[in-house]
């Protein structure tokens, strides 16, 4: 391609004040299309780490039992009225610095790259939010069905496995999607602790060449790929899980 068609790209770009010239640059090439790959798979470790996170701390919202709400109640405040690079910074400069002087004397490597602490974070950060609104929908779910549930004998544990949050989930989901589309943009971050995802793989780029507009435009153009596809699978869900008499 590099041969025929992407040189016909680059000149016909050109006129219009466009310079992707490092596209004919292999190593550069490379570096970007890694690039989009490592923001691709930040997106794929994330999207399933929130979610998990957030079923965990809705689940202990909703426990009832105060020792195991409260402190689930105060890592929800504390995690989402705090920017998210503040608490990328935190963990990887502080506690990955911890880890690897505890670990040291033991002769031990510290396993924890910068980008597992950018799913940590990533994941931690938008599930409470993933928490709160399957927190809404779980408090949504009608008193009866709880009380017909219990009347067949599920513990509490069944109640919340299949009742409480397959309903939840279904009241929740247009907000889910949209953290979801949110958390697809703040992979980014990861750029700020030299993980190389697009965006930091295109400040490289641009440092040396000069050609910020023509790489902000691709990775506009990537993002909002990757928000569409979310935002395509969410309204698949919705009319797949769609059920009559629930508000639908």
């Amino acid at each position: 391609m590099s041969d025929g068609i992407l040189p016909a790209i680059v000149a016909a770009l050109k006129p219009l004040g466009l310079n992707y010239a490092f596209a004919l640059d292999a190593s550069e090439r490379q570096a970007f299309v890694r690039g989009l790959g490592v923001t691709l798979e930040l997106c794929l470790l994330t999207i399933p780490g929130s979610l998990l996170a957030g079923v965990a701390i809705a689940a202990a919202l909703t426990s009832g039992r105060p020792w195991l709400a409260k402190p689930a109640r105060a890592f929800v405040e504390v995690t989402r009225n705090t920017p998210t690079l503040v608490q990328l910074y935190c963990a990887f400069l502080v506690l990955n610095m911890l880890i690897t002087q505890q670990l040291r004397p033991l002769g031990g490597s510290n396993p924890l790259t910068p980008v597992i602490w950018v799913v940590i974070v990533v994941s931690l950060h938008k599930g409470v939010f993933h928490a709160e609104a399957l927190r809404a929908g779980i408090e949504a779910v009608p008193r009866i069905t709880l009380e017909a549930a219990r009347s067949l004998g599920f513990s509490q544990r069944q109640l919340l496995a299949r009742v409480e949050l397959p309903l939840a989930v279904r009241f929740a989901l247009p907000s889910l999607v949209n953290n979801l589309i949110d958390l697809v943009k703040m992979t980014a971050v990861a750029s700020a602790i030299a993980v190389g995802d697009v965006t930091y793989e295109s400040i490289m780029i641009w440092t040396q060449r000069d050609n910020v507009l023509e790489l902000l435009l691709l990775i506009l153009l990537y993002f909002g790929l990757l928000t569409w596809l979310v935002s395509l699978a969410g309204r698949w869900l919705e009319e797949r899980w769609r059920m009559p008499g629930y508000g639908q």
